[in-house]
């Protein structure tokens, strides 16, 4: 029996809103030579993928110009890499029968909001006062939709369902964000 590539990618949470980066972990057999390596990656929102060619062993920081949703500007001012779904497809030749895609849902924006509204919370090293612990249940709550999204999009391959949760849970970080904003901002 001929051996043969086990191709794999990893995607590593990453709290830089301009920077995603992709990871080649993937088992290559040794008596088959990796040519033609690709990766193919399409944004949200996109139906052509942006076609990157890759080394075996790759450990890429990808930004808005490498993706392709950036044309100008690049040496200057990288815009943020949006949140959603990136269809990331690896293959090596022959690339039509050697190759891996994943559905990546991309919350780093969203997760910088959650993170923001933690930092507003006046806490201490003790138990929180009734308010505070309604604010604590309600950030949980939203995590956990969050995180309910991903899985969806990635390990139950529902991307409709995960992409539902992850709009929910905006709406109540938007919701959350207004009512500390209340308290907050107006003292």
């Amino acid at each position: 029996m001929a051996s043969k590539h086990q191709l794999s990618l990893e995607l590593p949470e990453s709290n830089n809103i301009k920077v995603m980066r992709v990871a080649d972990t993937s088992f290559y057999a040794e008596d088959v030579n990796v040519d033609c390596a690709l990766l193919s990656i399409t944004p949200p929102g996109f139906n052509q993928p942006r076609n990157i060619e890759v080394i075996k062993g790759f450990n890429m920081p990808l930004n808005a110009c490498t993706l392709g949703l950036q044309n100008t500007g690049c040496q200057s001012a990288v815009q943020p890499i949006p949140d959603g779904i990136y269809i990331i497809r690896y293959s090596v030749s022959p690339n039509d029968t050697t190759f891996v895609e994943y559905n990546h849902l991309r919350i780093t924006q969203t997760n910088n909001r959650y993170f923001n509204l933690l930092c507003e919370l006046e806490m201490g090293a003790c138990e929180p006062d009734a308010d505070i612990k309604e604010k604590l249940n309600e950030l949980r709550l939203i995590k956990s939709f969050m995180d309910a999204a991903k899985a969806k999009v990635e390990y139950c391959h529902d991307p409709e369902k995960g992409m539902e949760l992850l709009a929910y849970a905006k709406k109540r970080l938007d919701k959350i964000t207004n009512a500390l904003c209340s308290t907050t901002c107006n003292k």
